[in-house]
């Protein structure tokens, strides 16, 4: 009994003293986050339930619910939304479905494999405005890529100056930049498959395509969900591309066809200073987040 007592006594102190390790190892993170979110979100939910301005925070004043009621009748507002989610319905399942096979195709055996991998991971490590820059040449009037699209019934036009385009040059210059970071999520999931699963498959006779349905998918399911949440709420925050579109009009051009909630804030609450109104559109915002990623969730977990 004596013994037993001992072992077991032995067995929590390592369990309290690993514990202790991976909170001293946490704790840096945990302070950043609070300092660098939780603490700024706190601040915003008490802004958007003021009149404020940058100019006199000090002579702010409590006017309740007003601030997200203008908000809400705002076609603006609604107009950013749904540019926003354009985005993202587009972007984001694109880019999941293209970093996924990417990654199976870096994941062969194959010669070089490693310099495709950096090929592709390139776009991610590199500065936005500089990518949008390389993108906007591409898709002037009468350059090969426009041309291009014509086949597919796109007119031949300056993408990024034109209303009918703009969103889909954002998406698609979305979707080049986060096909590098799904590729290294999924590489790196793919990679713990266990090999006996595939060779267990292919006695029994199953095809690639059952192989990659019954046993890849169920397997990077978790990743799928990390890629897709981290991919919407990257999309949600689109605003150094727009940025660099806009550079020589209005944010949000042209005419308001780039306009996202991030530009919406901006406008509002930094370039208008009224920080009580960008304040709410910033709680609005995250809501919405948080909502659309517990419906992916939900979604996921019942395809599975």
């Amino acid at each position: 009994m004596t013994t037993n007592s001992n072992k077991q006594s032995r067995l929590r102190s390592i369990a309290d003293s690993d514990m202790a390790v991976g909170w001293l190892f946490t704790l840096p993170f945990l302070v950043l986050w609070a300092w660098w979110f939780f603490y700024p979100f706190i601040q915003s939910f008490i802004r958007s339930f003021q009149d404020a301005n940058f100019a006199a925070l000090d002579e702010a004043k409590f006017i309740g619910l007003q601030n997200y009621i203008t908000i809400l009748h705002d076609p603006q507002f609604y107009r950013a939304v749904l540019h926003s989610l354009q985005i993202v319905v587009i972007a984001v399942p694109i880019q999941t479905v293209l970093g996924l096979l990417v990654a199976m195709l870096v994941n062969q055996k194959i010669k070089g494999k490693g310099i495709f991998r950096t090929i592709f991971f390139i776009p991610y490590i590199t500065s936005q405005i500089a990518v949008t820059t390389v993108f906007m040449m591409l898709f002037k009037q009468g350059t090969f890529v426009t041309e291009f699209f014509t086949l597919f019934g796109f007119a031949d036009t300056t993408w990024f100056a034109d209303t009918r385009y703009a969103l889909l040059f954002v998406s698609l210059l979305f979707i080049f930049q986060q096909i590098g970071f799904s590729m290294i999520v999924y590489l790196s999931a793919l990679q713990e498959v266990p090999k006996d699963l595939y060779e267990a498959g292919q006695m029994d006779g199953a095809s690639k395509w059952a192989q990659f349905r019954f046993i890849t998918i169920p397997y990077v399911k978790p990743i799928t969900f990390f890629v897709v949440s981290v991919a919407t709420i990257l999309g949600f925050q689109i605003y150094d591309q727009i940025a660099a579109i806009s550079r020589y009009g209005a944010l949000g051009s042209p005419a308001g066809a780039t306009s996202t909630v991030v530009t919406y804030f901006y406008q509002n609450g930094i370039r208008y200073m009224n920080i009580g109104y960008g304040s709410a559109a910033v709680v609005l915002f995250f809501f919405i987040i948080m909502i659309i990623t517990f419906l992916q969730k939900k979604l996921l977990d019942e395809k599975g």
